[in-house]
């Protein structure tokens, strides 16, 4: 997302003549959404940095709604002990 931030900066940058960044050529100015691209079409499918982090955040949600039913249930709110 960052990628894609900065990006969107030096583009309005570079139309607006602002700073260094409008003797910049194109090919620099795009550069930041060209990474943002091969991050999320490449990089993030490869290794599943995207699933890993939603599948632990299901997991999460999963554990405190568990947690949630056996309050209501009166089991109490401890984990359950292992023998």
């Amino acid at each position: 997302m960052a990628f894609v931030i900065l990006g969107l900066i030096f583009i309005v940058l570079k139309l607006l003549s602002i700073g260094p960044v409008a003797s910049w050529s194109w090919w620099w100015v795009l550069l930041p959404l060209a990474l943002a691209f091969i991050w999320w079409e490449i990089i993030d499918p490869m290794f599943g940095i995207s699933k890993k982090r939603a599948m632990g955040d299901m997991a999460d949600r999963q554990q405190a709604r568990r947690q949630k039913y056996r309050e209501s249930l009166g089991l109490g709110g401890g984990e359950r002990r292992k023998k």
